[in-house]
Formats: structure tokens, C-alpha cells, sequence
């Protein structure tokens, strides 16, 4: 902060000046001392400052798009921070702000989270909490409808306090008290002015009445200093075993022990009297921070000492707090009337300002002789450092303009215990807070000594113009002049003290070989190397002295001078670190660590912290990209404590000890996910996902938002992301913070995200899972029934077939039978034809022996005839005997049943089992009976049939009637027919 300005000066003179009105007037005694400690206590609050002041992220209503004012700031347990705001509850992850609105549409005086995640919320007539559902989307509570009905409407809950697992919303009429499900009610006699917990006890404040503690029910008196009649209580902090801090809104602060309220005394009481103080909190176990309404934030430590501020001059947006917290990572949130601000005060990494109004630009660094030397744009500054602390950004500074040092400093040198200056003006020397002119020539870039041994005796200076050299002697620097032979502008330089050369570069010609006499008064001999000489080109080319060598940044990789080629060649020792990265500044600190700056990004290859099998591991520093300066890079280690790095505003103060120890795991929150096409929320990212969500066919674009909570990391903060069952690994770390999938395939997924810093650590990836169901035309049950008609389109073509076949095989078979059946015809055929021919020859024969039969029969009964008639002619005795005989044989011949026997037997032959048939039919039947029946069968006459049975016809007509009645023929029926058609047995083959 700027040291002694013209209100200081006339302060002092004012405090002078009184001090001689005063001796003359011992009245005045008393009002003399009270002024003297407001003109104090005023200088020094606004005098004494933090040497760095840490980054403040402003945030303005159009950002978080809700109303101005901010009246509680609370973390969750997942990171999340959630703001009281006029037009609602906010809610921030780091990279999304949220807004959910009370069912009035209130504004939200004070928030509070309970352990088990509820945010409770007290607005103008409403009480209630937030709490995910089991989509993790923040939905209201009102705790309205439990209060007693004649309690419904009240003024704005202030305060909240959780206690024991109980809730208490503070109004100005009511303490509201939820306990297990029921609200009951506690009314002061004047008015509630506070409510708060500390040290295991709850607190409120009731106006005339004091602090009162609440005891099982009941508020038991606890402090009635009349102090407290005069303002109210803004908060109540721990502060030692038994002792509390309390803060008031218009008297200070205070002590609370054994219930005995004292005053402490800080070095801004008077700010505290004159500015209200609307909120405290504990910053570590020696420091404090107020807000006040019109001043901004003080940071105050145990012993009272103002240690930092925090206002509009310093950047934040207003001067009006409203709230204050800080997060789990030491991040100061700030709520303000009009924005949010963060304050990383535990960040590695700080900006000082040596001249606040003007916001200069720094361009060099130094440490000498107790102080701090920055060199700006406009002047050279210098401010007493308190060099116990390790951490100079933490020390006091009082920044005052060095006397004679107006105009541009280039460079700051410490050489033989002289700091020398280079400046547009020339060089200077510094002693204290004045600056000395060297020489009045021509702007002096830099200083490079001749030798390592100390104290060198000359130096070489990079001017404007060329080379210039000056010598010291007697503890004094004396100017030996220009040296002739280079009129270029030489700003990056180094001396080779073993040949006496000089290596210098012009950002657009090359580099500069410059041998000089060995008393270096004149220049010997001039080079300069180009692209003609190994290096990339004629641009871009810088010189510098590392590792003990000379080595040039170049377009395109690091290079270094090859004497025996006299060429310049990649250097072995860098270019496999730097590989081809166009550097353009370089510097090694103590510890051997290399510093160097690349298109306004800062980085350092460190060699204490070996990496992926390489003896040292790159570190850049995202938080300075495009903030440090550009053109005229600088950077200065005094140790790894305190990097000083050269930037478009002020000056970078990097604490690389606390930085590179910064080893947390940084957190990744997956805000929300939502659908693309209907921007419908999915996830609302309050808590861990219950269960797969299902999805329609047609819902398979999906949009994912993620961030991390580490605030302080937000710029260094990278992502990577894969989709298990479509990403086929993880995606390159990006700064991106959102992902988008459109026309997913059916499948179940799972969206994995992880987060990373700079330095390499790497968070446990979030997931989330869900699953796209397919279509009723492509789901697997249609795929079953696919599967299903396939089969029965499948079973029905081969039934078809095998039907087709069985028809084709029957026809066949049908083809194959008529063949079968023609042979067999043709064979039953033939057989028949055979049998017929069989038969007809039995016929044949039987007809034949019938006739025989008949024939011979007729013959013998004409031979009868004949012997009978010759038996009557013939009268003789003798011949009678022989007739007789004859006659006799021939009765005997009809008589006798051989031919019958012949004849049944061709008979039977013919027609098979006739006369079995018969048999079975009609057991009554006779032999005589067959006989007739055969004869009837072959159609012959009753003649015929008189003739073979040896009878009469008159005897065939009866016995054909006896037949009859014996075949129980009806009248109508003919016997010949009946016979013939009598069922035949087939004969076999």
C-alpha cells in the first residue's frame, strides 16, 4: 500500500499544530488526546498494509443473474457454497449458479446447514429448508403449516442456529424452535437482537435484557452489560478455552469470560465505532475478519494489530459487507451489497501493488538491505520489509516512490553490495529511499559484472545504443563511457569471463558476438549470428546464462553455441526438457531450479521433484496466464518462498514452497444432467445418484455439467471424461466443463468425470448411470417376437414342405400305388385270367364229366332199355340169367357214388368251399341236398339233374321245393340265382 501521501502529511502537520494550540489551553487536554489516538489509530489503518494482497474474484448479479444484496453465505458438505440473496437461495459448484425461489418469492436473510444436509432458510414471513429429492434436484420445504395459528405471519428471520440437532430461526418478535417435528415459539419481552452458537452453547440477545443462553427450554440470563443496551450482537466466535469474541453492530469488540463482557482493543477501534460491523469470522487461530458497511473487511490478529485490508481500493466491488465465510479450503467469501467476492488470503500466490491508485506496471524486483525495491513503469518504489517472516507477502508494507527515481525502471541489479537501477534515463544507484544518477546518457537495460569474484571490478551495460561500461572502485561506481563498434539495442546480455566476449541479442537481427580487449575499453571484433548460423530464424532470439552455460531461446527449442562449428546447435542439456516451446525468458534460481515464461504463461522445470522417470517435472502456473508481462518478462527469486514475477499490474508474489505443497486431491461435482432437445433435468447434483435412470428411445441426447469446489484452483482446474459403453477411454484433459451426447444407441451407460491440477493430483472420478431403453420396434421383446414368426414363417415353410413333400410322396406313393395297383391288376389280372382260364379248364372238365356223366348215363339207361326189351323178346332161359346180371351190374354202376365223389371234387375245385359254405350255412342240408345245390349251380335242367341223380323230374321239382324251404328262400327269390351268387373264398396262388 502507497506510504505517507499529502492527507498523512497534513495530518502530521494538523497533529503538530494542535499540539501548540493545546499547550496554551490545558482545557483542551482531554479532547487534545482523544483526537491524537483517532488521528493514530486513522494513520495507521490506512498506512500500514500486507505487502501482496491475494487474488479477489468478483462476482456481479449479472453473473449469478439474481438480485444484488447477499445476507448469509453457507458451504455443504459436497463443496457446494449456497448465498442468502434478495431474490432467493444461490447456489455456486465453482463454475454454475443455480437460484431456487421461496413459494412468497422472498428475499433470504440467513441460511443454515444441518447435518443431515437440510438448508434451512429464513426469509420476510417464511421459514423452511431445501433438501434433494432422488434425482438430487433442491426442492422447498415450507415449515410454515407446523407454527401456531396465531404465529402465521412475522418479519424477517435474521438468524439461524442449529444446536444439539434443533433448529432456532430468529425474527425480532419470535425465536421459532424446531424440535423433533414441532415448532414452538419463545417471545422476548422487547426484541429478539441476536441468535447464535459458540463454544457448545447457543446465545441470543434480547434489547435492555443483555445476552441470554438457552438452558432445556428455558433462556437463562448470561451477560447484562449496559454495553449491550446500546447496539446489538453481529456475532460471537471461540476464541480461547473459556473466552468468547463478540462483535457488535456499533461498539467494537469485545471479550466474553465467566460472563464478564471486557473491551479489545485493535488499532481500528475508531473504524469499528464509526462503521457498523456487520459480520465476523475466524480466518485461523490468529486472525479475524470484520466487515464493516462502509469500510470493507479488516483482518485483525489476537494482539489487535491490523494485518490486511480488504476494500474497493484493493478490488473488491463494494464496501458494504453484508456476510463473510470461510470455506473448507481458507477461502474468505464475501457478500456484499451489490456481489459476491472471494478472497483466496490462502493462496501460494499474491499480487503487490506499490502504487494502488495507479495500478502501474511492474517490470523488476530486489531485496536489499531490508527493503523491497519494485520497479514500475512509473518509478522506482521501495517499502521496509520485516524479514522474520519467511513469507515476505506477508510482511508490513508503507510503499513509498523512491526520490529521483520518476520514469521507467527496466532493471533492478545487486552488484558489490550496490543496487543498481536501469532506467530510461540511465543508470542509477539506490541508497535508501534515493536514487543517484550514474551517468545521463541514453535507457540502460541491464548490468552484467565481468567476474564471479566479488566485488567485480566492472560492469557491462546494455543500453539503448550499444555496450557501456563502468567500473567500481573505492565502493563507488564510476562511468568509463560507450563503447564504439555496436549501436544496437542490447537488452539481454551475458559475459564470458574466460575470452572476454560478450553475448548479446537484438529481438530482430540475431545474436551478438562481441570480443573485447582485455582491459575492456574497446571492442575487438563484432559477429552476429542469424539463421544463416544454426538458429531458426533471425527473430526471437534471446540470451541467457544457465547452467553455467550460454544458451539462447528460440522460436522453435533452446540452443547453445558450438565453438568448434562455430554454429549454434540444440542444446543437449534443455532442449530435451523444453523441446521445441518458444521461451522467451529464462531464469535459474538457487536452488538450481529453471524458471521460464512462454507467450505470457509462467512455468519451472524443477529438479527436487522428479516425475514420470525424468529426474525433473515441469510446472506451469495457469493463475498468471496472460497477466504476466509480456515483452519485458522478468522474474526474481529471492528464495523458494518468495518468486517475484513481473506483471502487467504490479507485481506476482509466488510462494512455490506453499504452492508445490499444495498436494490435496482436487474434487469434481457433477452438476447436473439434462436432456438436449427438451432441456428437461434429469440429475440436479445435490446428492449421490439412488438408482439407473431409465430413459425412452427417444431421449438419448443427454447434456452433462461438472465443476470443482477447490475455488482457489478454478483456473487450474482441467477435466476428462469417458462414457463406459461408448467412449472407448478417457477424453484429453480440457478446461470444459460440459459435455454433450446426442443419438445414443440403446444401451446402459455410465458417465464417469474426474478433475485435475496443475500439479498433477487427480480427483476420484463421479459417476452417473443410466440406461437407454430401445424402441418398441427394437426392443427385445419385439426381437423375441421377430425371432417368434421367424421360427413359426420358418415351421410353416418347412410344414409346407414336408406337406409339399408328404404330397409329392403320397403323389408319388399315389403314382407309385396305381403302378402297384396296374401290376397288381395286372397281375390279379393275369391271375384271374390264369384262375378263368383255370376255371373254364375245370369247367371244361366238370361240363365235360357232367356231360360224361349225363351221356353215360343216358347210355346206360338206353342199354337198360335195350336189355329190358331184349329180355322181353328173348324167352330163353339161358340168356335171362345174363340180362339180369347185366341189369343188376348197371344198377349197381348208377347206385354207386365214385363219379359223384369225382365230380364233388372238380366241383370244388371251381368253386371253392361251396359246399362248406353251405355246410356252415345250413347244417340241415343232405348229400343229396349239395348234389342239388351243385347241380343248380351249373345251370343244368331238371333233366339234366333227373338223369345224374338217377330220379325222376317229378322228384328233382320236389326236392328243389324241399331246397328251398331248407335255404328259407322267399317265393320271389331264384334258387339257380341264389346259388350262383353265394359268396366265394379267393383261391391262393
Amino acid at each position: 500500500m502507497q506510504g505517507p501521501s499529502a492527507f498523512h502529511k497534513y495530518t502530521l502537520s494538523y497533529v503538530y499544530s494542535l499540539i501548540k494550540v493545546i499547550s496554551t489551553n490545558l482545557n483542551c487536554v482531554k479532547k487534545f488526546i482523544s483526537t491524537i489516538n483517532i488521528l493514530i489509530i486513522c494513520f495507521c489503518a490506512q498506512g500500514q498494509n500486507q505487502t501482496a494482497l491475494p487474488q479477489i474474484v468478483n462476482y456481479h448479479s449479472y453473473d449469478y443473474k439474481a438480485g444484488v444484496q447477499n445476507w448469509a453465505i453457507e458451504q455443504g458438505a459436497n463443496g457446494l457454497l449456497y448465498f442468502g440473496n434478495s431474490e432467493g437461495l444461490l447456489s455456486f459448484d465453482g463454475k454454475f449458479w443455480r437460484r431456487y425461489q421461496l413459494p412468497n418469492q422472498t428475499i433470504v436473510r440467513s441460511v443454515k446447514i444441518a447435518a443431515d444436509g437440510k438448508i434451512y432458510v429464513g426469509g420476510q414471513d417464511e421459514i423452511g429448508y431445501f433438501f434433494p429429492d432422488n434425482q438430487g434436484r433442491l426442492e422447498y420445504h415450507s415449515l410454515k403449516n407446523l407454527l401456531p395459528s396465531a404465529e402465521g405471519h412475522f418479519s424477517d428471520i435474521w438468524n439461524i442456529a442449529i444446536y444439539n440437532e434443533q433448529v432456532f430461526f430468529r425474527s425480532r418478535n419470535q425465536i421459532f424452535h424446531l424440535k423433533d417435528g414441532v415448532i414452538s415459539v419463545y417471545k422476548p419481552e422487547t426484541r429478539w437482537d441476536f441468535l447464535g452458537e459458540a463454544n457448545n452453547q447457543l446465545f441470543a440477545q434480547e434489547y435492555n435484557k443483555g445476552l441470554v443462553v438457552y438452558d432445556n427450554g428455558v433462556w437463562k440470563p448470561y451477560c447484562n452489560n449496559p454495553i449491550l443496551d446500546e447496539t446489538p450482537v453481529t456475532a460471537i466466535l471461540e476464541y480461547g478455552k473459556d473466552t468468547l469474541m463478540v462483535s457488535t453492530l456499533k461498539k467494537g469488540v469485545y471479550f466474553l469470560h465467566n460472563n464478564i463482557l471486557t473491551p479489545k482493543t485493535t488499532s481500528i477501534d475508531n473504524i469499528f465505532t464509526n462503521d457498523r460491523l456487520y459480520c465476523t469470522v475466524k480466518v485461523n487461530e490468529d486472525w479475524f475478519a470484520f466487515g464493516t458497511n462502509s469500510s470493507g473487511i479488516f483482518i485483525v490478529d489476537r494482539k489487535g494489530k491490523l494485518i490486511q485490508t480488504y476494500s474497493y481500493t484493493e478490488g473488491l466491488q463494494k464496501n458494504n459487507i453484508r456476510s463473510l465465510l470461510l470455506d473448507r479450503n481458507k477461502n474468505l467469501w464475501i457478500g456484499l451489497d451489490d456481489g459476491i467476492d472471494q478472497v483466496a488470503i490462502n493462496s501460494a500466490i499474491k499480487y503487490i501493488y506499490p502504487d494502488k491508485k495507479k495500478q502501474v506496471t511492474g517490470y523488476a524486483t530486489r531485496v536489499f538491505r531490508d527493503r523491497l525495491y519494485i520497479g514500475t513503469s512509473n518509478g522506482l518504489y521501495s517499502s521496509p520489509l520485516d524479514l522474520s517472516r519467511q513469507d515476505l507477502s506477508l510482511s508490513e508494507s508503507n510503499f513509498a516512490e523512491v526520490n529521483n527515481s520518476t520514469g521507467q525502471v527496466w532493471s533492478l541489479e545487486e552488484i558489490n553490495d550496490q543496487l543498481l537501477v536501469g532506467h530510461e534515463d540511465g543508470g542509477f544507484t539506490v541508497n535508501g529511499n534515493n536514487a543517484t544518477k550514474l551517468y545521463a546518457a541514453a535507457g540502460s537495460w541491464l548490468f552484467k559484472p565481468t567476474s564471479q569474484v566479488f566485488p567485480a571490478s566492472h560492469i557491462i551495460v546494455g543500453t539503448y545504443t550499444g555496450l557501456r561500461v563502468i567500473k567500481f572502485d573505492q565502493q563507488t561506481f564510476r562511468d568509463l563511457g560507450r563503447l564504439d563498434g555496436v549501436h544496437e539495442s542490447l537488452r539481454f546480455l551475458s559475459f564470458d569471463s574466460n575470452t572476454s566476449t560478450v553475448w548479446a541479442s537484438h529481438p530482430n537481427r540475431g545474436i551478438f558476438r562481441i570480443e573485447l580487449s582485455p582491459d575492456l575499453g574497446r571492442i575487438v571484433r563484432t559477429k552476429l549470428y542469424d539463421s544463416k548460423s544454426g538458429l531458426p530464424g533471425n527473430n526471437g532470439n534471446y540470451i541467457y546464462r544457465i547452467k553455467n552455460r550460454i544458451v539462447v531461446t528460440a522460436l522453435s527449442g533452446i540452443y547453445e553455441f558450438n565453438s568448434s562449428a562455430n554454429r549454434f546447435e540444440r542444446s543437449a542439456t534443455l532442449h530435451p526438457i523444453f523441446k521445441d516451446l518458444d521461451v522467451q525468458y529464462l531464469h535459474e534460481d538457487k536452488d538450481g531450479n529453471i524458471w521460464f515464461i512462454t507467450h505470457k504463461k509462467a512455468g519451472v522445470v524443477d529438479f527436487h521433484k522428479p516425475a514420470n522417470g525424468k529426474n525433473y517435472s515441469v510446472v506451469y502456473f495457469p493463475e498468471l496466464n496472460g497477466i504476466v508481462l509480456g515483452g519485458y518478462e522478468s522474474i526474481y527469486s529471492w528464495n523458494d518462498e518468495n518468486i517475484f514475477i513481473a506483471a502487467n499490474k504490479g507485481i506476482i508474489h509466488v510462494n512455490y514452497k506453499k504452492y508445490s505443497a499444495q498436494i490435496s486431491r482436487p474434487d469434481v461435482f457433477l452438476g447436473q444432467v439434462r436432456l438436449s432437445e427438451k432441456d428437461s433435468l434429469l440429475y440436479g447434483g445435490y446428492t449421490k445418484q439412488q438408482a439407473t435412470v431409465h430413459l425412452g428411445s427417444k431421449l438419448n441426447s443427454l447434456h452433462f455439467e461438472y465443476s470443482s469446489t477447490m475455488f482457489e484452483q478454478l483456473r487450474n482446474i482441467e477435466f476428462s471424461y469417458q462414457l463406459a459403453g461408448f467412449d472407448q477411454e478417457w477424453s484429453a484433459w480440457s478446461t470444459k466443463s460440459e459435455k454433450d451426447y446426442t443419438n445414443l444407441p440403446p444401451g446402459k451407460y455410465t458417465f464417469y468425470v474426474k478433475a485435475r491440477n496443475n500439479l498433477g493430483n487427480e480427483s476420484a472420478p463421479v459417476t452417473w448411470t443410466f440406461e437407454v431403453h430401445r424402441a418398441w420396434y427394437n426392443s427385445y421383446w419385439i426381437y423375441g417376437l421377430y425371432v417368434c414368426l421367424l421360427a413359426g414363417i420358418i415351421y410353416l415353410v418347412f410344414r409346407w414342405q414336408q406337406k409339399k413333400h408328404q404330397a409329392e410322396q403320397q403323389h408319388l406313393n399315389y403314382l407309385h400305388q396305381l403302378v402297384l395297383d396296374r401290376n397288381e391288376k395286372e397281375i390279379i389280372k393275369l391271375r384271374n385270367e390264369k384262375l378263368e382260364t383255370d376255371i373254364n379248364f375245370k369247367n371244361r372238365e366238370l361240363l365235360t364229366m357232367t356231360i360224361n356223366l349225363v351221356q353215360r348215363g343216358e347210355v346206360l339207361t338206353k342199354i337198360k332199355e335195350i336189355i329190358s326189351s331184349l329180355m322181353k323178346k328173348d324167352t330163353s332161359d339161358d340168356s335171362s340169367p345174363a340180362f339180369r346180371n347185366l341189369l343188376k351190374l348197371i344198377r349197381e354202376v348208377e347206385k354207386s357214388n365214385e363219379d359223384w365223389d369225382q365230380f364233388a371234387i372238380h366241383f370244388n375245385n371251381v368253386n371253392i368251399d361251396f359246399f362248406n359254405t353251405l355246410k356252415q350255412a345250413y347244417p340241415d342240408l343232405t348229400a343229396n341236398d349239395l348234389k342239388l345245390c351243385a347241380y343248380l349251380r351249373m345251370n343244368l335242367s331238371s333233366k339234366e339233374i333227373a338223369q345224374l341223380l338217377n330220379i325222376t323230374l317229378k322228384a328233382v321239382e320236389i326236392a328243389r321245393y324241399r331246397l328251398r324251404k331248407k335255404l328259407l328262400l322267399l317265393p320271389d327269390t331264384n334258387l339257380a340265382d341264389f346259388l350262383t351268387q353265394l359268396p366265394k373264398t379267393s383261391v391262393s396262388a
